[in-house]
C-alpha cells in the first residue's frame, strides 16, 4: 500500500515574542500556508523498520537521526505499534528559510503513515507533531491560523482571502537557536500584537500590509546581512508590505494582486531567488 502527501509550506504574518517560560520563548503568531510544498510518498513495510530518501535543495546527506521526517514515522510506529515504511521526500520549501519546511515534513510524514495505517485521531497525532517541532502540529492542517505558546496552540482562522506575495530567499539561512539567543542579547522586549488578525479576516489586505511584523527580524539581519538586503530590494517595489517569516531568511513582500507580484518579479534584478506565491488552504 502506498501514500502520496503534499507539505505545504508556511509564511508567519506577524510574529510577536510576549515572553519566556520554562527555558522557551513564547509568541504569538499569525500564520498562512503558501503553495510551495515537499511532495512525500510513502510505501508500507512488513517490519518495523523506516527508511527515508531525500531528494533536492542538497538534502540528500541530511543524518536520519537530524532528519524530522524519520522521527515522524518512528514515533507514528511506536505509538500505534505498527510496521514500518519507505518514505522518500521531493524538497521543494527553501531549507533554512523560516518556512517550516522541516515541521512540514515531519506533519506531512504522520498525514501519510496515518493514510498507511489509519489508526491515529487527529488529537493523537497533533501530540506527536508537538513532540516533533514548535510548529508542526500546525503543519498538520496548514491553513490560516493565530499561532501562540511555543507555537503548538493552535487556532484555526475561517478566512478565504487570497493573499499575494513575492518572496526572496538568500542563500544564507539564519539558525533559529542563534537568532533567538541574539534577541535575549539584544535585550528586546517584543512589540505588541497588532490587530493583523481582523484585517485578514475582514479581507482588509491593505491595512494587514501595514500590520505586518515580526519580532525576529533585528537579530535576523545582524546574523545574515542578507536578510536586510532582501527587505531593502523588496521595498524598493512599493508593496503594501514587507516582512520576514521565521527567524529568516525568507524575506517576502504582499502586494495587491498576483499581477503585481509577477511584474515585480519581472524587475528583480537581485541575486536571491525569487518566487511568486501565494497563500492556499490545504486539501487534508
Amino acid at each position: 500500500m502506498n501514500a502520496t502527501v503534499k507539505a505545504y509550506a508556511k509564511l508567519n504574518l506577524t510574529l510577536n515574542i510576549t515572553g519566556r517560560e520554562g527555558g522557551f520563548h513564547m509568541l504569538e503568531s499569525l500564520v498562512c500556508s503558501v503553495d510551495v510544498y515537499d511532495l512525500i510518498k510513502l510505501k508500507r513495510r512488513k517490519d518495523g523498520e523506516v527508511s527515508v530518501q531525500m531528494h533536492g535543495l542538497g538534502t540528500e546527506t541530511l543524518p536520519p537521526e537530524q532528519n524530522n521526517a524519520y522521527k515522524a514515522a518512528l514515533a507514528y510506529i511506536r505509538r500505534f505499534k505498527t510496521c514500518g515504511a519507505d518514505v522518500t521526500i521531493y524538497k521543494n520549501i527553501p531549507v533554512g528559510a523560516g518556512m517550516g519546511g522541516s515541521s512540514a515534513d515531519a506533519a506531512g510524514v504522520l498525514r501519510g503513515m496515518n493514510k498507511l495505517y489509519g489508526l491515529g485521531k487527529e488529537s493523537e497525532l497533533k501530540e506527536l507533531a508537538d513532540g516533533l517541532g514548535s510548529d508542526a502540529g500546525y503543519m498538520l492542517t496548514g491553513g490560516f491560523a493565530k499561532l501562540g505558546g511555543r507555537g503548538e496552540k493552535v487556532e484555526k482562522l475561517d478566512c478565504r482571502t487570497r493573499l499575494d506575495f513575492l518572496l526572496l530567499v538568500p542563500e544564507k539561512g539564519v539558525s533559529a537557536a542563534e537568532c533567538y539567543r541574539l534577541y535575549d542579547e539584544l535585550s528586546a522586549s517584543g512589540s505588541k500584537p497588532s490587530n493583523a488578525e481582523n484585517a485578514l479576516l475582514n479581507g482588509d489586505i491593505d491595512g494587514l500590509g501595514k500590520m505586518l511584523c515580526n519580532d525576529l527580524y533585528e537579530p535576523a539581519k545582524a546574523i545574515n546581512g542578507s536578510v536586510e538586503q532582501a527587505f531593502n530590494q523588496l521595498k524598493e517595489f512599493a508593496p503594501l508590505g514587507v516582512n520576514m517569516t521565521g527567524s529568516g531568511s525568507g524575506v517576502y513582500a504582499l502586494f495587491e494582486n498576483a499581477e503585481f507580484c509577477r511584474w515585480a518579479k519581472s524587475r528583480y534584478r537581485g541575486k536571491f531567488d525569487c518566487f511568486v506565491i501565494k497563500s492556499v488552504i490545504p486539501e487534508i
